[in-house]
C-alpha cells in the first residue's frame, strides 16, 4: 500500500478527499500510479502518444506490471486508446441524450459523422416474450435489423431492432441500412412516435458482440432496452442498443415540478 498526498487536501485534517483516495491516504500501488498517470494525460493533447511502459515505470518508480494495471484502468474509462502497439490520449466521449432523438441526431450534434454497417436483416417468427411486448401474436413475422453503429468510421456500438413485418412490409426493399431508421418510419411509412420506455444497464459484451464492435470482451458496455409506442399508444418496436463504455456517456434533462 502507498500513502498518497493530493495537493490542497490535507489528508489528516478530516477535509473532503478526492480522486478515490480514502481519508487515511493509503491506496494500492497501481492506484497511486494511476493518479500520477492521470495528471500526465491531462497535460497532453488528443492523439498524443504516451511514453512506453518501461519509461513510465522508471518515471513513477514502479514495476511495469503496476504501470500496466494503471494503464488498463484508463483504457477502460476511455481516457486512453490503443494505436498499433502504442497508447495514445483518447478524445472526449460521445454524449448521447436519453430521449426520442435518434442516434444520428445525437452524434451530429457533436460534430461527428454518424454511420451504420448492416449485419443482418431478416424476418422470423416472433417469440412469445417479444410478442407480448409488441402486442403481437406469437409466431407472427417480425423483422430483425442488426447494425454496427459508427462515428467517423469508428465502431462504437451494436443495435438490434425488432418490428412487425406487417408495419413495414418493404423494409428489406426500400430501406437504406446506413440511414436513420426513425427517419424512414416517419417519411416512408408514416409512423409517428408517441413515447418510449427505456432501461439502461452495464454489461460485458459477448464474444460475438466484441468481435463485431472491435473491442476486448472485458470492456464494459452500456446496454439500453427500448420499447417505442406510436401516437396512439401502441408499441411498435423493440430495440437493444449496446454502446462502448469507453466511448459513450448518456445525459438526461430533469425538470422540477415546483415542489421543495
Amino acid at each position: 500500500m502507498t500513502r498518497v498526498s493530493i495537493p490542497g487536501i490535507p489528508q489528516d485534517s478530516g477535509a473532503p478527499v478526492r480522486a478515490g483516495v480514502p481519508e487515511h491516504g493509503r491506496v494500492p500501488k497501481y492506484y497511486a500510479v494511476r493518479i500520477q498517470l492521470t495528471e500526465l494525460v491531462s497535460g497532453l493533447v488528443v492523439g498524443q502518444p504516451l511514453p512506453t511502459e518501461r519509461e513510465l515505470a522508471e518515471r513513477f518508480g514502479a514495476a511495469r506490471e503496476t504501470v500496466r494495471q494503471a494503464l488498463r484502468d484508463l483504457l477502460l474509462e476511455g481516457r486512453l486508446s490503443r494505436r498499433g502497439r502504442g497508447t495514445v490520449v483518447a478524445g472526449p466521449k460521445l454524449e448521447q441524450p436519453l430521449s426520442l432523438a435518434s442516434y444520428t441526431e445525437g452524434v451530429r450534434r457533436q460534430g461527428r459523422r454518424p454511420g451504420r454497417s448492416l449485419i443482418d436483416l431478416r424476418s422470423w417468427p416472433c417469440p412469445p416474450r417479444l410478442a407480448e411486448e409488441l402486442h403481437l401474436s406469437p409466431g407472427e413475422p417480425v423483422w430483425h435489423l442488426e447494425r454496427v453503429l459508427l462515428a467517423d468510421d469508428e465502431r462504437v456500438g451494436l443495435e438490434s431492432t425488432y418490428i412487425a413485418v406487417a408495419r413495414v412490409p418493404r423494409l428489406d426493399v426500400d430501406f437504406d441500412p446506413d440511414s436513420t431508421f426513425y427517419g424512414y418510419l416517419a417519411d416512408r411509412v408514416g409512423i409517428t412516435f408517441g413515447d418510449a420506455d427505456e432501461r439502461l444497464e452495464t454489461v460485458l459484451a459477448t464474444p460475438r458482440e466484441a468481435l463485431l464492435i472491435g473491442t476486448p470482451p472485458a470492456l464494459p458496455m452500456l446496454l439500453i432496452h427500448r420499447v417505442s409506442r406510436d401516437e396512439k399508444g401502441g408499441p411498435f418496436e423493440r430495440v437493444r442498443s449496446l454502446y462502448r463504455g469507453d466511448r459513450f456517456s448518456f445525459s438526461v434533462h430533469l425538470a422540477g415540478d415546483g415542489r421543495e
